[in-house]
């Protein structure tokens, strides 16, 4: 496989505002709003460039598609996933699991956003 093997991600939200202010303020980040005026999608994407390693996504609310827990896990890289962690809880989120150590690979922490999706948040510290 030459490329990552993510390409694009979406996280389903059925509250687009209350979703695009936690994960503003959580990963400290502004998303960018895509396409045009749509009644059934709206899409917020996170920051990203086409030619960095990783893949961006976007928060989207779209008719016939509801949030959920545990279909599939991303992580979001961080400095120190203990400081983003904290912020989960400030801005409306909730802990699953507080920051671990994953050994030489660096420490995790899982937690669900304010729509009930669960994420996860990486860093080498």
């Amino acid at each position: 496989m030459k490329n990552n093997p993510v390409g694009w991600f979406e996280i389903y939200v059925s509250d687009i505002n209350r979703a695009k202010t936690f994960y503003e303020n959580v990963l400290q980040t502004k998303l960018e709003k895509l396409g045009e005026t749509n009644p059934d999608l709206e899409m917020w994407a996170f920051p990203g460039s086409m030619s960095a390693a990783g893949a961006s996504g976007a928060i989207c609310k779209m008719k016939g598609f509801e949030p959920g827990t545990t279909s599939v896990l991303i992580y979001f890289s961080c400095d120190d996933c203990g400081v983003e962690e904290k912020r989960v809880k400030e801005f409306g989120g909730r802990i699953q699991k507080s920051k671990i150590s994953i050994g030489q690979y660096g420490h995790i922490s899982i937690v669900f956003d304010t729509e009930g999706n669960m994420f996860g948040l990486h860093s080498m510290k």
